[in-house]
């Protein structure tokens, strides 16, 4: 999570401000430095007013210079949240990217170890502790954090835990700790999201039986992950006035000294006041069940967070609007507080709220509006809701948060501000090309969530499968990355590709296919039966494998044809001698041809179309299409196999 924010800095008028600076501004070399692992120069990095710095110390494990804690002004997805610099403390080497080539010195992702043994102790630790003076009126203390570890995924729950604790000890106000490790944390960036963190790494092999091998090639499989940025509010410690704390950052293996983690600090400030955070989400759900359509009923439902102890008052002003989305109509009454108090109502075209949200508290809003009718296709219903909130409670709400920043979504997450409104519209053509089926199982398509093709499940004997890869004969044409193999036996009985398209609500106009074939060394032989929905026969095609080659073994050639009423088995011939079907590409097309008659057309890559004939319709009409039914009557040893691609169905609705 990038953060861009920049520490305010109070301006006063007169003389004084200019002595307050000379005094209190540290020397230019007493500064934090990018590149510095010194105490002194990590204080300096993440307090925000350098002057309550009473002393410094840093210790970790790294016998070879104390590289576990660095000065950064900027590191992959982290940057600072105050000031120009920030501290990363790590129980590898911090601030380099982790190796991934199966390394194992500190700071790889199997680590190993800068003192003792891989399970002895001292474990990897580093450990950051100032001595501060609480500012006159002050009685809290905030800082920014973030936890980053390889650890997650695998040892959550596990007795590997890496740790990362902040203790602060105030004499008037005793200890209180904060502690943040894979089991407790909130692990909600995965290694997609902390690019360039050393962290950012990927299983190269799902090992079940324990860690596996990384790099960091983006690929399902995340091999590590961080907590969102914790900021002022989320945690605070109290202190008081004038006296003198101690804070410690320490960050520790757990378990192991394999398995690095790191932890982002910065923005250590005083306030005088406990400080209300508040954060707002919202989700959205269609009513009458997914895809949104016309007429749908959306409910949407209001988080209201206070993160913190302080309370957020009911101040003048609204506390909560959210305007009524375009191409949306509110449903009379149904704005409604479903947890908190206050009041809600709709006036002027949006959702007013009300109310006071006591600290560590959630106030949860709920409202319905229906989609309006006669939307195109593909049209965003799109809807942000604002609160306002008083920051520095002095009774004015003067800061304001939408609910949920769109640019933090993660893969899969609803976007809850933007609603898109399927009206489906038949298409005019659908296409099945193998490339989003698995390999080695039966295929599937769908078109705007609606299912309209599957194929059967292969059979003893036979293969009736999606192939992986660019397959096909060397020198000609290969299609997409996936393309559907077969080897049809009698044995296997018949296999089916079934279509459904009364789903989108249409009827075959026309059919076609792309395949590759080559020679045999037997005789064999595969029908292909176009059949509706009352199993009768729409039209029939056979590829029949014959002795009429030169070239042993391989003298076995492929024949075309397909069943006319008048003729019988009719040929469709190739380019090639003979009419044969030699090693290439074709495209196979059955198109209706009015009432009484049906096109078939054999095309050849590169060479375009290479026969055409019209024919009268089988008895069944052209319409209410539902499988082709594949089949043998032979069953030959060496089985010959047809890869099959880019299979489109033309519809008429």
């Amino acid at each position: 999570m990038k953060i861009n924010c920049r520490k305010n800095v109070g301006i006063m008028v007169g003389g004084i401000v200019l002595l307050s600076i000379i005094f209190m501004m540290p020397p230019l070399s007493d500064r934090a430095i990018a590149g510095s692992y010194n105490g002194r120069d990590l204080a300096f990095a993440i307090l925000a007013n350098q002057s309550t710095l009473i002393s410094s110390t840093y210790t970790d494990t790294d016998n070879l210079g104390h590289r576990q804690g660095i000065v950064l002004s900027s590191f992959g997805t982290m940057s600072p949240t105050n000031g120009s610099t920030f501290a990363l403390l790590s129980t590898g080497i911090a601030g380099t990217p982790i190796v991934t080539t199966g390394a194992t010195s500190p700071g790889d992702e199997r680590g190993s170890w800068f003192a003792a043994g891989k399970y002895g102790t001292p474990r990897d630790e580093a450990t950051l502790t100032m001595t501060l003076r609480v500012p006159p009126f002050m009685h809290y203390l905030y800082y920014d954090v973030q936890f980053l570890s390889v650890e997650y995924p695998e040892y959550i729950g596990s007795p590997y835990n890496d740790k990362f604790t902040v203790t602060v000890d105030s004499p008037s106000q005793g200890i209180t700790t904060y502690m943040i490790d894979v089991n407790s944390g909130n692990f909600v960036l995965n290694s997609s999201y902390i690019a360039g963190t050393g962290f950012d790494i990927f299983a190269r092999n799902q090992n079940p039986s324990g860690p596996s091998w990384v790099d960091r090639t983006p690929r399902p499989g995340a091999d590590g992950g961080a907590t969102a940025l914790v900021t002022h509010g989320g945690q605070f410690h109290p202190v008081s006035p004038d006296e003198q704390i101690t804070v410690k950052f320490d960050i520790i293996d757990t378990g192991d000294n394999q398995f690095d983690s790191a932890a982002f600090i910065d923005n250590l400030v005083f306030s005088g006041y406990p400080k209300p955070s508040i954060t707002a989400k919202k989700s959205v759900q269609d009513l009458n069940g997914e895809p949104v359509e016309c007429g749908d009923t959306l409910k949407y439902t209001i988080y209201i967070k206070n993160d913190n102890i302080a309370s957020q008052s009911n101040n003048p002003g609204n506390e909560f609007e959210d305007i009524i989305p375009v191409n949306a109509t509110y449903v009379p009454g149904s704005a409604t507080i479903e947890h908190g108090d206050g009041t809600i109502e709709y006036s002027g075209g949006k959702i007013i709220w009300n109310g006071n949200i006591p600290g560590r508290y959630t106030v949860l809003l709920t409202f319905e509006v229906t989609v309006d009718q006669g939307l195109k296709n593909g049209t965003i219903i799109s809807n942000q809701g604002t609160v306002y909130w008083d920051q520095n409670q002095d009774g004015i709400n003067e800061v304001t948060n939408l609910t949920d920043d769109i640019s933090a979504l993660l893969p899969g997450d609803h976007d809850p501000t933007n609603v898109k409104v399927i009206v489906f519209e038949p298409p005019s053509q659908v296409t099945e090309d193998f490339s989003d089926d698995n390999d080695g199982e039966r295929a599937t398509q769908s078109y705007c969530g609606r299912d309209w093709f599957e194929t059967s499940q292969g059979a003893t004997e036979s293969v009736f499968e999606v192939a992986p890869g660019r397959i096909g004969a060397p020198g000609y044409k290969y299609l997409t990355d996936n393309s559907f193999k077969t080897k049809i036996r009698s044995s296997s009985g018949p296999l089916y590709w079934n279509y459904t398209l009364s789903e989108l609500d249409s009827d075959i106009k026309w059919w076609e296919v792309w395949f590759t074939c080559g020679n045999a060394s037997e005789s064999a032989d595969i029908y292909l039966d176009f059949k509706n929905t009352n199993g009768n026969d729409i039209a029939k095609i056979k590829f029949d494998y014959v002795h009429a080659g030169t070239n042993l073994p391989m003298d076995w050639v492929l024949a075309l044809y397909y069943w006319s009423p008048i003729t019988g088995w009719t040929r469709l011939n190739s380019d090639y001698s003979g009419g044969y079907l030699f090693n290439s590409w074709y495209k196979l097309k059955i198109e209706k041809n009015g009432l009484n008659y049906v096109n078939y057309s054999l095309y050849r890559n590169h060479k375009g179309l290479v026969d055409f004939k019209v024919d009268e319709k089988l008895s069944a009409p052209f319409s209410n299409f539902a499988r082709v039914r594949w089949s043998s009557t032979k069953n030959p040893v060496v089985c010959p196999m047809f890869f099959w691609d880019e299979h489109t169905v033309g519809l008429v609705n």
